[in-house]
């Protein structure tokens, strides 16, 4: 195998995030991440106490979201949230950009939302991740393209104190010419623009649309060292399949997936 089993578990935030979990589906999820060793799990504030100690003496960290999915909460809530989750246990924080000023070109009120949470985080010695929601910036905004918006936002976090810049929310939805909604997420391009933006202490998780092993080894390709997940079971049950065929000698079939799906 390309990596091993390790290097690839560690990558996965385990998202439970939907807004129809229980507290038993959270705890469940909980278990399941300690079962697998993964890096984290990424939960709903009103949750982390739970998380906590569901997770305690595991090796699997405790995340939360804050102002999560659309960004839209003033900034000091988006701070005080995150007090309040680094007192309850959470050692990282994904917050959400305000994506109608990024849009508007209110770039000191970007950054000091996003240095106000990072500020906070890291006072407690947790680790911020902050999320741009790639679907709605393709046509970029500001008088720059998406792909210059895209850099100028990696740029003006990693100046805020970012410890990762993030893809998506995984709940990105963009109203389709059918009506329909529905959003990409993580995609080959926006990575690599975004680990290119960066600068090395900044690092890059992908999040929405990486739904099987292929997937999650791309993105490690691609320089990102996290990718928020909900098929984490599936991942790593495949990557057991694989080690196991390449030990035994047996043809080891790939699963030709692409980044982008959706269904995060």
């Amino acid at each position: 195998m390309k990596y091993s089993y390790a290097e690839l578990a560690k990558m996965i935030d385990h998202s439970l995030l939907h807004p129809t979990m229980t507290d038993r589906d959270l705890d469940e999820g909980c278990d399941l991440a300690a079962r697998y060793d993964v890096a984290s799990v990424c939960i709903k504030p009103y949750a982390v106490a739970r998380a906590a100690a569901r997770l305690r003496g595991t090796d699997v960290k405790v995340g939360c979201v804050i102002g999560f999915p659309h960004g839209n909460a003033t900034t000091e809530s988006k701070r005080y949230e995150t007090e309040l989750a680094c007192r309850d246990g959470a050692v990282e924080i994904d917050m959400v950009i305000n994506h109608g000023k990024a849009l508007g070109g209110d770039w000191d009120y970007v950054g000091r939302d996003v240095r106000a949470v990072c500020d906070e985080a890291h006072r407690h010695g947790a680790k911020v991740k902050v999320i741009f929601e790639n679907d709605y910036l393709a046509k970029g905004g500001a008088g720059l393209d998406g792909d210059d918006f895209k850099r100028k936002l990696c740029q003006l976090c990693e100046k805020a104190g970012a410890d990762w810049v993030k893809t998506s929310t995984g709940y990105g939805f963009v109203k389709q010419a059918d009506g329909s909604y529905n959003y990409k997420g993580a995609t080959e391009h926006d990575l690599a623009l975004m680990r290119a933006s960066c600068s090395p202490r900044v690092q890059v998780k992908a999040a929405g649309g990486v739904r099987d092993l292929d997937g999650l080894i791309k993105v490690r390709d691609l320089g990102g060292s996290r990718c928020g997940a909900t098929a984490t079971a599936a991942m790593l049950d495949e990557f057991r399949r694989r080690e196991a065929a390449e030990i035994a000698g047996r043809p080891v079939a790939a699963d030709n997936s692409a980044l982008g799906r959706g269904g995060y």
